[in-house]
């Protein structure tokens, strides 16, 4: 379309004319979610978000109210606007999504101009959002960084602005108090559950925990006991501590439920500065405890596992305290026994098949990996088949080996079904000694495995990845043993060119050391060593790029498989953000 190319969309140094940007042949107009037609030369003289979503897109949908509550207080300026280009796939989704939205759209019908956009400003990810200026030059690009950062606070978008925006908050963190973290310009209090307001001055001079979390979320559930636990043996002692929880919910009357029960003060519920505090401390898991000492300064980002671990004694949380705290650990490490970590007080003992307990003393002196897992965890049901195989093997060759189970199942029926597949040991679903076990090896994710050795000492907290990597030659899993597998496999490419050039693939292929990977030549899978291209991920098993050079290829084979989840045809969607395939 002529009017449309690259000379007649610009307006001079890059700026975008957007009523030739935006319309088509047959149309000047963009559109309203109740069918109204909107001229484009009312977008002239203001800023202009384009905003590239999908209802299909779960990062989107999640974005969307942000952008609204956003949009939403940028009116009053009467210079902003967004722009809808759909990347939905048909009418009705669009109108369902567009409902939402209280801004203008490409209309749906008009798909041409819709990958037109998508081309001309690059979009291989969504959602995007493009925020041009009121010469139509190009703000930013990554409007939903921004948005999520600054929120309304980042209007008009330029980039001086955004760099004043930094500069003050740099300024604010070098000067941190308890007033520039809970103070707005609309509030100078906390709240109590009793619906209390209590000036934020009252709390300076003391030991602050600043308590991010989701009511609803299990990681905060299953704290909330030896918080409040903790909590309560530090005021009955009289010491100046005080927790403000920094609420993420969305939901009301279910925070307001929570809150009743519990004996500390809170930020209101939506509050703004809830979302500030959330950049500020640039949160990356919940439940998150930032401790702020009682100058106003941070003394700890997140105190959390100090809490899970030691309880009171880690407070006041400070550097000195937990360097203390380092040594208790080391203490501890060095005095572990396999009975010190498995027997508490009467369960002395793990199940075998059929209900047969077994002694915990039986199994000093061997090898013992802790297999943290569960039946619902697909991970874990796709990492069984790999242990069960390496497991029966160093059995065969007479290792000193058991591993036991530690279910993470949500059932008895599913641990039952999930142990029936297993050959080895486990603690009985529910066991208490369960919630200390990973606590004392800081378990964040299944599944894991924890390698004790013979001395009861932990031999390493990264099994699985051995396992994964070596199978049953891990074996006994110690940092020796992956040394020494690890010359191995360097003296097996001994001889081997670094690079080689092969009549199947048009560039260089190096020499690469790849954990699992599928030869481009002979279809089949390999591990260790690949001749391989970075720029076309492209693999050859040595076997197969040495042929033509009458070297032999070692190597061995293996299996790996990475599963991808379409979320909408031509895209794939990492639980972040979608991408075009």
């Amino acid at each position: 379309m002529e009017r449309n190319g690259v000379d007649e969309i610009t307006n001079g140094d890059a700026g975008y004319d957007l009523s030739s940007v935006l319309s088509s042949p047959d149309r000047d107009y963009l559109v309203r979610n109740n069918g109204d037609q909107v001229k484009l030369d009312s977008l002239k003289g203001k800023i202009v978000g384009l905003y590239f979503s999908a209802s299909w897109c779960g990062p989107c949908q999640r974005f969307t109210p942000n952008l609204v509550e956003v949009y939403d207080e940028i009116q009053k300026h009467n210079k902003f606007e967004v722009v809808f280009v759909s990347g939905d796939e048909d009418g009705e989704s669009f109108d369902a999504y567009f409902s939402k939205m209280p801004w203008l759209a490409i209309p749906f019908s008009d798909s041409e101009t819709r990958e037109r956009l998508d081309a001309l400003f690059a979009v291989n990810g969504i959602p995007h959002l493009v925020i041009l200026g009121e010469d139509g030059k190009v703000l930013t690009n990554k409007g939903v960084g921004v948005i999520q950062e600054y929120e309304a606070e980042a209007y008009p978008f330029s980039p001086q602005h955004i760099g004043k925006l930094k500069e003050q908050e740099a300024a604010a963190k070098a000067n941190q108090s308890l007033k520039t973290l809970l103070v707005s310009q609309s509030r100078d209090y906390v709240i109590s559950a009793d619906g209390k307001k209590v000036p934020v001055t009252e709390l300076e001079g003391k030991t602050i925990g600043l308590y991010f979390l989701l009511a609803t979320y299990n990681g905060c559930i299953a704290f909330k006991p030896k918080l409040m636990e903790v909590y309560k043996s530090l005021r009955e002692k009289g010491e100046n501590f005080e927790i403000v929880m920094i609420p993420l919910d969305d939901d009301e009357p279910s925070f307001q439920e929570e809150f009743a029960s519990l004996p500390w003060l809170s930020l209101p519920v939506k509050d703004k500065c809830c979302s500030k505090l959330v950049r500020y401390f640039e949160l990356n898991s919940l439940p998150t405890l930032v401790a702020i000492g009682p100058d106003g300064k941070t003394l700890h980002s997140n105190v959390v596992e100090a809490i899970e671990e030691h309880g009171v004694k880690a407070y006041p949380f400070t550097p000195e305290r937990f360097a203390e705290l380092e040594e208790i650990e080391k203490a501890r490490r060095e005095a572990q026994t396999l009975e010190s970590i498995l027997v508490s007080e009467d369960c002395d003992f793990v199940l075998g098949k059929d209900g047969v307990k077994v002694p915990v003393s039986d199994l000093v002196g061997k090898n013992v990996l802790l297999y943290f897992s569960a039946h619902w965890c697909p991970p874990c049901r796709a990492f069984l088949p790999a242990l069960t195989k390496a497991y029966n093997e160093i059995k065969e060759k007479g290792g000193a080996l058991e591993v036991i189970f530690i279910s993470s199942d949500r059932d008895q029926a599913s641990f039952d079904e999930f142990f029936s597949k297993m050959p080895w040991l486990a603690l009985p679903f529910g066991d208490k000694r369960k919630q200390s076990l990973s606590r004392s090896f800081k378990v964040r994710g299944i599944p894991m495995v924890v390698a004790i050795g013979p001395t009861g000492k932990t031999v390493t907290t990264d099994a699985r990845e051995q396992i994964m990597c070596h199978g049953a030659e891990a074996y006994p899993f110690t940092a020796e043993r992956i040394k020494e597998i690890e010359a191995s496999y360097e003296k097996m490419a001994e001889g081997w060119p670094e690079k080689v050039k092969h009549a199947s693939h048009d560039h260089e292929l190096v020499l690469t050391k790849r954990q699992f990977f599928n030869c481009d030549g002979c279809s089949e899978e390999g591990r260790i060593w690949s001749f391989y291209c970075d720029e076309c991920d492209f693999d050859l098993h040595p076997k197969c790029a040495l042929v033509d050079e009458g070297m032999g290829g070692g190597g061995e084979g293996g299996a790996a498989a990475d599963e991808e989840k379409a979320t909408s045809d031509g895209w794939i969607c990492d639980g972040e953000k979608c991408y075009k395939e």
